[in-house]
């Protein structure tokens, strides 16, 4: 897995070290796409990012997924040379803008993605997510395992009792959330750049969901990463995701398109 400080190196320079959160300062959307993609790579053991003009590259290497352009600053005619050299199946194309300006630019073999929201939020330890980790109501568990208060959850949705487990993988810390039976409930990682935090893969099991535990799964995240000292959350959210992240005080700062080359055997 690559580190941050490699990652850092590869896609800084283009002014200043976007995984640095100036105190007091809005981080700008260059600021923010270039530090996901910092994140990303982190999170999913993927290559360093690689700097082009206007953003940066992934090389993926996955099927249906083999590199991955992400841009936050491009033009139309930018945007339509890109999408005409780029002709191996497998390659995306992300921009951190709306749909009906990627369409535009794109020959007809490109398939459009599902919308996304680039999104951001201050971190803070939560004094609520606290009292909820700290407060065990005499039970022996594993090492690193809390219950869930109910004060975290919709009211009278605790049953059975949860657990919430927060690790780390390499420097990615990782939340879960586990039922009676010790099987996964809900879950998400948070990798660090610099002093960004970006979240990604919070997913809840279908059995489990409308249980609160997405927002368990981010209040842990945040607190986690706040006292380790990142200042700034960062993610890509889909629709679905993004009104629970709302809720939640995150806040959208640009809508994120993407659109692909299919591989003969991949179904949109």
């Amino acid at each position: 897995m690559p580190g941050v400080n490699t990652v850092t190196a590869d896609i800084a320079g283009q002014g200043t070290d976007a995984t640095e959160a100036r105190a007091g300062a809005v981080p700008s959307i260059p600021d923010l796409v270039t530090a996901w993609g910092q994140g990303w790579v982190v999170s999913r053991g993927a290559p360093a990012p690689v700097v082009v003009p206007g953003g940066f590259r992934v090389d993926v290497g996955l099927p249906g997924h083999r590199s991955r352009h992400v841009l936050h600053s491009y033009d139309a005619g930018s945007l339509s040379r890109l999408a005409r050299t780029l002709v191996q199946p497998g390659s995306w194309i992300k921009i951190s803008g709306d749909r009906a300006t990627l369409r535009a630019a794109f020959p007809a073999a490109w398939r459009m993605d599902i919308p996304g929201w680039l999104m951001a939020r201050p971190l803070v330890a939560e004094a609520s997510m606290r009292a909820a980790t700290t407060e065990v109501a005499g039970t022996s568990m594993p090492a690193g395992m809390t219950e869930v208060a109910g004060a975290t959850m919709r009211a009278g949705v605790i049953d059975p009792p949860y657990r919430l487990r927060v690790d780390l993988d390499g420097r990615v810390i990782v939340a879960m959330v586990l039922d009676r039976d010790g099987a996964l409930a809900a879950s998400g990682r948070l990798a660090p750049a610099g002093a960004y935090g970006i979240v990604d893969q919070v997913e809840t099991a279908v059995a489990h969901r409308r249980r609160g535990l997405g927002s368990v799964v981010m209040r842990a995240l945040a607190e986690r990463a706040a006292e380790d000292g990142v200042r700034t959350g960062v993610l890509v959210a889909t629709d679905d995701g993004r009104a629970l992240y709302e809720r939640l005080g995150w806040t959208v700062r640009s809508e994120v398109s993407g659109a692909y080359l299919p591989e003969p055997d991949r179904v949109s």
